[in-house]
């Protein structure tokens, strides 16, 4: 059953979600790019045993694992830019795959959501 648009209320708690989730996130971005640098700078230096260090992870394992996380974060801001992108046109809480509305449990859930949970579950191959 569709439900109607998202009240102006819905709209604005989704806003001030997104732009917190925004800052938290585009923060650690910030943190892991320096934590990138300092790694970068160690491998380079040529002091650090990269190899044979006992007392922790090499600096290439430290290296992927920072940068895995940076992905994932940039990954996020990027969505969380995009939904708030969406309320600034009306679009937001609207599925970009079928166009019908997106369920509040889903958004309370994933604010970012882009697509209706059907959508979502057929696209992940769980229909």
């Amino acid at each position: 059953m569709a439900r109607d648009p998202l009240t102006d209320a819905e709209v604005r708690h989704f806003t001030r979600r997104l732009r917190a989730e925004r800052s938290r996130v585009d923060a650690e971005l910030i943190r892991l790019t320096g934590s990138m640098r300092d790694v970068r700078a160690s491998r380079s230096d040529g002091v650090a045993d990269d190899e044979h260090d006992p007392e922790g992870p090499t600096m290439s394992s430290e290296w992927s694992r920072i940068a895995g996380v940076h992905t994932e974060l940039a990954a996020k801001s990027e969505s969380v830019r995009r939904a708030l992108q969406r309320i600034s046109n009306g679009s937001y809480g609207t599925c970009t795959r079928c166009g019908q509305p997106i369920s509040v449990p889903r958004l309370e859930a994933r604010p970012a959501a882009e697509l209706c949970i059907d959508c979502a579950r057929i696209l992940e191959g769980r229909r």
